[in-house]
């Protein structure tokens, strides 16, 4: 029953946000501007959406094979394919990542070790896009004049990165009790494979870049948004707005980001001096660029050998 409840809250907060989201923006209008140039950038945002999965594979191998679960390429592109369709059609945010987890435990690397690569890959995530969000700071405050603006930017960022950095911090502590409490022990494990791998002199690099390039892409996927529409907006307003909005829009409390990324789209455009309209557009055809590649991820899942063995194979659960 709780799971229901959530799951039609979600659907509410998310139909609820479109509706007020949609009622700025003239439909009509916005598919009047659809040329055959448009479909040219969706194609290129939708190429460039798989490079992004591409790259964020290539981390997570990084990061699983320190948890104890090593990943072909193969099948760990396979895996984020099909979760970015499980992304778009399950109640929340990160839908695609417990399906990633229970594909990794099914393939024999165990619910801990599969659990761990997941949950580490998100923190670290999160923790890049936080960093690149203060980077950019100087920046953003000369485009967001509004003192609102810069106040939920900077309230947004810290908070991220506050709790990236404490989580760190809590995987650098020595306390027994930390590894032995069953409340604490298996986030302290994560933290602690967290700080292994970003301070690693070999893995910490990779980690770095890939996690930068993984937020980088996805201000490429909304710059070619922008072209296929031709909306008056600069290559560097895209940059120092996006990120942000990515942030709010991977709190689990809407189906796939949608309405949320829309309403805050809506508002960081307005913020800026620009049209919220046009931020609302934006919105909606970057959603649906995911939308695509997540079909293309669920017909992955339907052709795929976990799909046609599932029930059949023992899950393995190492010590």
């Amino acid at each position: 029953m709780r799971r229901i409840l959530l799951s039609t809250a979600k659907i509410v907060i998310s139909v609820a946000l479109l509706y007020l989201a949609l009622r700025k923006v003239d439909l009509s209008e916005l598919f009047s501007r659809f040329t055959i140039t448009s479909l040219f950038w969706i194609g290129v945002a939708i190429a460039i959406t798989f490079l992004q999965i591409f790259v964020g594979v290539l981390r997570w191998r990084e990061i699983s094979a320190a948890c104890g679960a090593p990943l072909e390429l193969g099948r760990a592109m396979r895996y984020n394919v099909i979760g970015s369709f499980f992304n778009q059609t399950l109640p929340s945010a990160i839908g695609g990542d417990a399906v990633r987890l229970w594909l990794v435990a099914r393939a024999g690397a165990g619910w801990r070790a599969a659990t761990y690569s997941i949950f580490v890959d998100r923190a670290i995530g999160l923790i890049a896009l936080a960093i690149l969000i203060v980077a950019s700071l100087p920046w953003s405050y000369t485009l967001i004049t509004d003192p609102h603006g810069r106040s939920a930017l900077l309230l947004i960022d810290l908070l991220a990165l506050a709790g990236g950095v404490g989580f760190l911090i809590f995987g650098a502590l020595k306390w027994r009790w930390l590894k032995t409490w069953w409340a604490t022990h298996h986030i302290h494990a994560c933290a602690v494979i967290a700080n292994r791998v970003i301070f690693s002199r070999t893995r910490g690099p990779i980690i770095a870049i890939l996690s930068v390039l993984v937020h980088v892409l996805a201000v490429v996927i909304a710059w070619c948004v922008v072209q296929s529409i031709a909306a008056p907006v600069r290559f560097s307003d895209v940059f120092l707005l996006v990120p942000p909005v990515m942030l709010i829009t991977m709190m689990p409390i809407s189906i796939a980001g949608w309405g949320v990324r829309e309403a805050t789209m809506s508002l960081a455009f307005g913020f800026a001096g620009l049209s919220a309209n046009e931020g609302v557009n934006v919105s909606l055809l970057f959603g649906a660029v995911f939308f695509m590649v997540g079909a293309v991820g669920g017909l992955v899942w339907i052709l795929s050998a976990e799909k046609a063995a599932q029930g059949s194979t023992p899950i393995g659960v190492p010590e």
